[in-house]
């Protein structure tokens, strides 16, 4: 919507129909949209690449289908995370060509697609973890980012992840999920020059408290190059990923 403003304000002055001074005086009304139970950051996608974020936890359906049909007049690519089937079914009904990935739980509007620049490896441990793995390779995908998927390769079966050692080093920048302990996230990161984005998922026993001995298994890595997102945080971890990845890349 901010562009298409944006784009109409220019006009209007290329055209003679108005002036600098009363163009500056409504670019600066434009920031966002106040819907009253939601603001609309219409400059995210200018300031960062990619458009503001809808968060579905904690709002209703309504909420999540107006924010969703208002972003989608001005953007071409919209992620809504953390959604439930019944949220995308009133999406859906004001936004026709809406997507609905049900294991991460993830709504998506992509009208805007390439071949994906660069290469992001989504590292899974265990099935278990497949939907933070998910939330994070469609996250790096719908940014614009090429993602190959390494899933069920934990370390208790080391040679599933030693015997997919070609996607790793062909990764420019990797997302690594596990639960329980832990540990893939060090193993990987032992094996490659890339960056490595840890994410500890709360999948374990009564010892992994909800995924906390992950998340500090991952923080005192020996390994450098290690960053840690927070426990089931796969967006988190895919956007960062894709930032990386975008560096020195141009679409192909």
């Amino acid at each position: 919507m901010y562009k298409e403003q944006l784009k109409y304000l220019l006009e209007q002055l290329q055209q003679g129909k108005t002036d600098v001074d009363t163009v500056l005086a409504k670019i600066i009304d434009l920031p966002y949209q106040d819907l009253g139970f939601a603001k609309i950051d219409n400059q995210r996608e200018l300031r960062r690449g990619f458009p503001e974020v809808i968060y579905c936890a904690g709002k209703t359906r309504d909420q999540v289908a107006g924010i969703f049909e208002r972003m989608a007049e001005g953007s071409d690519n919209i992620l809504a995370t953390r959604a439930t089937e019944e949220m995308y079914r009133a999406v859906v009904q004001r936004v026709p060509d809406a997507q609905f990935h049900p294991m991460p739980g993830i709504i998506t509007l992509w009208r805007r697609k390439c071949k994906g620049i660069g290469n992001i490896a989504v590292v899974c441990a265990g099935t278990s973890d497949l939907p933070v793995a998910e939330e994070a390779a469609i996250t790096a995908q719908i940014m614009g980012s090429h993602v190959e998927r390494l899933y069920d390769a934990g370390v208790a079966g080391l040679h599933r992840l030693l015997l997919n050692r070609k996607i790793l080093d062909n990764a420019k920048v990797l997302v690594v999920v596990a639960g329980m302990e832990g540990a893939l996230p060090s193993v990987v990161g032992g094996l490659v020059d890339k960056p490595v984005v840890a994410v500890p998922t709360s999948v374990g026993y009564g010892a992994s408290f909800n995924g906390l001995a992950a998340l500090l298994a991952m923080l005192n890595s020996c390994v450098a190059g290690i960053t840690v997102v927070n426990i089931d945080n796969g967006f988190g971890a895919g956007y960062a990923a894709a930032l990386i990845n975008r560096l020195g890349e141009i679409e192909q």
